[in-house]
């Protein structure tokens, strides 16, 4: 699943990508989902640390314009691949500063846009599968790989990783969305990554570390059944 954000103050421009992002999304043969924004501080405010993948964002908006976005969303973490739409080519060099992959110039062909979009689904193939979080006033940058499990603890969660533990107020149901197919959700208070387990039998798992996780009733043979597939 490839997550897409269009930002742009024009109803129809804001379509016209959606559409072609759709399109090249089919062609291609990846999911994707596209929401659209018709403000910064609309994108900014559903933001949600590395939801999405793909941002393409107007250059010039009222309001936020879409290269100060850019910049929040970096210092936030986000590592999402951003393509700036604007009707004026000068601005192209402002984009470095953000790590822009590319500047589009008004109007998006959808040719132009494939070949895009096909450039960043590359990058994000390359990079290895990440999640953004906040924890004790820092922005820290999490890959899948490193995280052995995932605890709840009523309102917060415990990141258990192979380097130590991360401790954030956050729903563990929410952050099993910001994680890929690699998890698995074997009991109500743990969620854990397929790679590291060891060991499945009727009352739980284990993993790599040796720790064993509960494993719900009825859950024996799904997370057989996933477990087999991520591997």
């Amino acid at each position: 699943m490839i997550f897409i954000a269009v930002c742009d103050d024009e109803a129809g421009e804001a379509e016209a990508l959606r559409d072609h992002a759709a399109a090249w999304g089919q062609e291609s043969g990846r999911t994707c989902k596209i929401d659209t924004f018709p403000s910064a501080e609309a994108l900014w405010f559903a933001y949600e640390g590395g939801r999405y993948d793909i941002l393409l964002l107007d250059v010039e908006m009222g309001g936020i314009s879409g290269l100060e976005l850019a910049r929040r969303l970096r210092a936030s973490g986000s590592r999402a691949e951003i393509v700036f739409i604007t009707s004026h080519f000068e601005f192209s060099g402002e984009g470095y500063e953000v790590d822009a992959l590319h500047y589009m110039v008004k109007p998006v062909t959808r040719e132009k846009l494939f070949q895009v979009l096909e450039k960043a689904a590359g990058r994000l193939a390359a990079e290895p599968p990440s999640v953004i979080i906040s924890c004790a006033g820092e922005t820290v940058k999490l890959y899948e790989r490193d995280i052995l499990y995932v605890e709840s603890f009523r309102h917060d969660i415990v990141i258990h990783t192979h380097v130590g533990e991360y401790r954030l107020k956050e729903n563990i149901s929410s952050f099993e969305e910001r994680l890929s197919a690699a998890f698995y959700r074997v009991h109500r208070s743990y969620l854990v990554s397929l790679r590291a387990v060891t060991r499945i039998n009727r009352s739980g798992v284990t993993l790599e570390d040796g720790t064993e996780i509960p494993l719900a009733r009825g859950k024996y043979d799904d997370v057989n059944r996933a477990f087999i597939e991520q591997n």
